[in-house]
């Protein structure tokens, strides 16, 4: 059984819908309510959950920041690969 839920929704949120849902042939409610769909549960999955205190660490802003972190880590990661000698190209 579904829940009746009513939205406003500013300009700018309301007139994509409306294109969206009149290029794909849908009702702008079906439409909202799969974007709906989408985003919660794309909120309900954290994929770094598990590792909420699983260990112990000096830096205290982890949780806010750790895409930062883990670019960092990326980047320099990238930094140390040797680069390929393209010149038999």
């Amino acid at each position: 059984m579904g829940c009746t839920l009513v939205l406003e929704v500013p300009e700018d949120v309301y007139e994509p819908l409306m294109k969206t849902a009149k290029q794909i042939g849908q009702p702008p409610e079906a439409l909202a309510i799969q974007w709906l769909a989408n985003a919660a549960r794309n909120l309900a999955v954290d994929p770094l959950e598990r590792f909420i205190g699983a260990f112990s660490s000096n830096v205290s802003d982890w949780a806010d920041e750790h895409d930062k972190y883990i670019g960092k880590s990326i980047m320099e990661t990238m930094r140390r690969v040797e680069p390929k000698d393209n010149s038999d190209v």
